[in-house]
């Protein structure tokens, strides 16, 4: 049974630290606009947004775009939040291109092959997540964690520039930071 994100959000505070690696490489990426993959209450968008790039956040949960459409107009910051199933079996990605593309605690590989085609020249994609060893510890379904070693294998167009995995915060992770040659 898939999820309830609204419910989600209802129930928990939104986060006002963003991802690890977007803290991280926000000062690596060109100048320009980033996508933000299933931003759910915003905590990167509104990060990098503060930081010069305008934000297009796509979501699915209408609790969360809400919360991130008002907070933007009450802080006035660049940022779009629009409805987006992207775990539909071919999503509508906007074209681009951007800076970057954060992907964050959301995994949907078939995305991963459409992104190389939406960055600049040196355009970075930003991923961070859960991993197997993640998931058999919550006893959670692992079709949605990073396998151990994934995220060293960019897609087409895109070359590894970062990479760790292991424990932190209490929790197995895993990121990346993977860039489209310049």
């Amino acid at each position: 049974m898939p999820k309830d994100w609204d419910a989600h959000y209802l129930n928990q505070p939104p986060l006002n630290q963003p991802a690890a690696v977007v803290a991280a490489y926000a000062q690596e990426l060109p100048a320009g606009p980033v996508l933000d993959l299933a931003g759910g209450m915003g905590r990167n968008a509104f990060f990098l947004a503060r930081r010069g790039h305008p934000v297009l956040l796509l979501e699915q949960s209408r609790v969360a775009l809400e919360f991130v459409r008002g907070e933007a107009a009450r802080q006035q910051l660049y940022i779009w939040a629009l409805k987006a199933n992207l775990e539909a079996p071919s999503p509508d990605l906007p074209p681009g291109p951007f800076a970057g593309i954060v992907k964050s605690y959301f995994l949907h590989r078939p995305l991963l092959e459409r992104l190389a085609e939406r960055l600049v020249p040196g355009g970075l994609v930003l991923l961070e997540g859960f991993t197997l060893m993640e998931a058999e510890r919550r006893g959670s379904q692992a079709v949605h964690y990073w396998q151990s070693g994934e995220l060293l294998h960019p897609p087409p167009g895109l070359y590894l520039r970062a990479w760790a995995e292991g424990f932190w915060e209490g929790h197995h992770r895993t990121w990346a930071v993977w860039e489209k040659p310049g």
